[in-house]
């Protein structure tokens, strides 16, 4: 599977995906980037919260608007969480440190990854997240063989409140 589809009416149903997006990466140290596409609040930081949760972040999840990024001690891993809106040039992430973000295991999840073209990591998955009357629509693409991987669990596990189109 390289490509799924979802109607998300609501924010209880974008968090469920979420939640079983993170079934599929697993909780046994495999890492994962994911680039998160969308308009201004299409629900991009709302899903990064909830999968963050779904894999186990206790603490606050705040929105990286301002810091850029965030980091999260995981149990088996660290989880990164970048939103690269306010960056105008990828080599303004030079003084972030982003070398961690190379770690085959960690979880990286970047809002607005196309501002930081050439800085970042390649992405396993793509996830795009569009207006849709008043909720959502969601388009999971694999860009590799990880990301395929993590879709086909994905495919497997069974429906929450999201609804797959």
């Amino acid at each position: 599977m390289s490509e799924g589809h979802w109607i998300l009416p609501d924010e209880t149903a974008t968090a469920a995906l979420a939640t079983r997006l993170a079934a599929a990466i697993g909780g046994e140290g495999r890492g994962l980037v994911l680039y998160l596409h969308g308009d201004l609040g299409a629900g991009k930081t709302s899903f990064a919260r909830a999968l963050l949760a779904a894999l186990g972040v206790r603490e606050r999840i705040k929105s990286p608007t301002y810091s850029l990024v965030e980091s999260y001690r995981l149990p088996a891993r660290t989880a990164w969480h970048l939103d690269l809106y306010r960056i105008a040039d990828p080599g303004e992430l030079e003084w972030l440190g982003l070398d961690a973000l190379s770690d085959d295991g960690a979880v990286v999840l970047v809002e607005w990854p196309e501002r930081g073209r050439g800085a970042l990591p390649p992405a396993d998955l793509d996830l795009h997240l569009a207006y849709a009357g008043i909720g959502r629509e969601a388009r999971l693409q694999a860009a590799d063989a990880r990301g395929r991987g993590v879709l086909e669990r994905l495919a497997s596990l069974p429906e929450a409140s999201s609804r797959q189109a």
